[in-house]
């Protein structure tokens, strides 16, 4: 059974953590974000660099349900967080100052609007060896749509039937691997989930 899903965030709210986040910022340097999920293939936001990243101390995981991007209500889908524990490779974005501002807005928007992840100032090391700070989504264990503890085979059984405004779970999944691919990178927990799925990675649209 699903927690009933709480109000979304309102525009203060997401004002008021977004503004925690930046507290520290000079307004003149650069910021770094780290993407683990959707945010490798679809950043839909202005950038100056890119570049494959990992971060220690936490590991991407299905391990929230979603109840309308790649889910519903009836049958909620699953999507990834930044949860506790290893490591994770991922892509970190420089985001240039003068476009902080409405970049990290435009962030909060899209991944706060149920407060289900914390954001979190975390040390990325680029691929060339360049450590940096970077803002993650990091999971919140104690949000309402968080089910890190289920097994494989129920996840397997939720990316097989899981559909919601943007897709299915699977697809999801298959645009995650498809995308850590195409930067020579690999998840093998991710790549055994696909095959037991009995998919391969997607390559083509959103």
């Amino acid at each position: 059974m699903t927690a009933a899903t709480p109000p979304r965030w309102t525009e203060q709210q997401l004002q008021d953590s977004l503004a925690a986040a930046l507290a520290g910022w000079d307004r003149h340097s650069t910021r770094w974000v780290f993407g683990y999920g959707s945010l490798i293939w679809k950043p839909e936001f202005e950038f100056v660099a890119r570049e494959p990243a990992r971060v220690n101390g936490y590991h991407r995981r299905l391990c929230l349900r979603s109840v309308m991007y790649r889910g519903t209500e009836d049958c909620p889908g699953i999507v990834f967080g930044l949860d506790r524990g290893g490591s994770c490779l991922g892509m970190a974005y420089e985001i240039g100052a003068a476009q902080v501002p409405a970049v990290f807005h435009q962030l909060w928007e899209r991944e706060m609007m149920l407060g289900s992840y914390r954001p979190t100032w975390l040390k990325a090391r680029l691929r060339g060896g360049r450590l940096v700070e970077a803002l993650a989504f990091v999971v919140r264990r104690d949000a309402f749509n968080y089910c890190g503890l289920l097994d494989e085979p129920t996840i397997v059984a939720i990316l097989a039937t899981a559909c919601g405004v943007r897709g299915t779970s699977l697809e999801y999944l298959q645009h995650t691997v498809a995308a850590l691919h195409a930067d020579g990178l690999a998840d093998p927990h991710l790549e055994r989930l696909l095959r037991r799925a009995g998919a391969r990675p997607k390559t083509h649209g959103p």
